[in-house]
């Protein structure tokens, strides 16, 4: 599976890989999940359909794919510290692209519930990944003795990240904010953890 994932990816260089995926992003934005073909998203890169198909097997997977391109990973950062590394993971994106990021999730939560194949995709390539990115990311807040390794709260953390994101517009009506996210990893992520 491995070797076949790695033949369908080598025939696309990196570049025409982040074109693609910034287009269907795009599309996504334009006209939601359901609306979104793969004729839409070949005529606007330029590319066959066969090739789209070769390459991502479908819509779910190319759509999840580049989600999962344009997001930070949460283990990318070591800033020394649980706090420092909470607060660069926020300051990675800008507001105007948390807000962008922020109306594309809303859209999607309906579709991914509606669709077990995007479901399934979005576990895979996005959930999962996350997962184990922040679990690395407190295993070295444990290792630096920030936090006790059977600290209840680990198991609630992307509970706690995804809410404050998304409740952010439902509750205030108003997009997530790096002001607003930093404020609210003091607040509440970082008592949680740290108790």
């Amino acid at each position: 599976m491995v070797a076949e994932a790695t033949a369908r990816r080598s025939r696309i260089t990196p570049e025409r890989e982040a074109e693609l995926y910034a287009a269907v992003l795009d599309l996504l934005r334009e006209v939601g999940y359901d609306a979104l073909t793969m004729d839409a998203v070949a005529t606007r890169t330029r590319a066959s359909k066969a090739t789209l198909y070769r390459q991502w097997g479908g819509k779910a997977e190319l759509v999840v794919k580049a989600l999962r391109h344009q997001k930070p990973h949460f283990d990318e950062v070591d800033t020394g510290s649980l706090r420092g590394d909470l607060h660069a993971m926020v300051l990675r994106d800008d507001d105007c692209h948390m807000e962008q990021n922020s109306a594309l999730m809303r859209g999607l939560m309906v579709a991914v519930h509606a669709n077990p194949d995007l479901l399934a995709a979005f576990k895979e390539w996005i959930v999962e990944p996350e997962m184990s990115g922040v679990d690395r990311v407190l295993q070295r807040a444990v290792d630096r003795g920030e936090m006790r390794a059977d600290n209840p709260a680990r198991a609630y953390i992307i509970h706690m990240l995804v809410g404050g994101f998304a409740t952010r517009t439902l509750i205030d009506e108003q997009p997530p904010t790096q002001a607003y996210l930093t404020s609210y990893i003091d607040a509440v992520v970082l008592p949680a953890l740290v108790a």
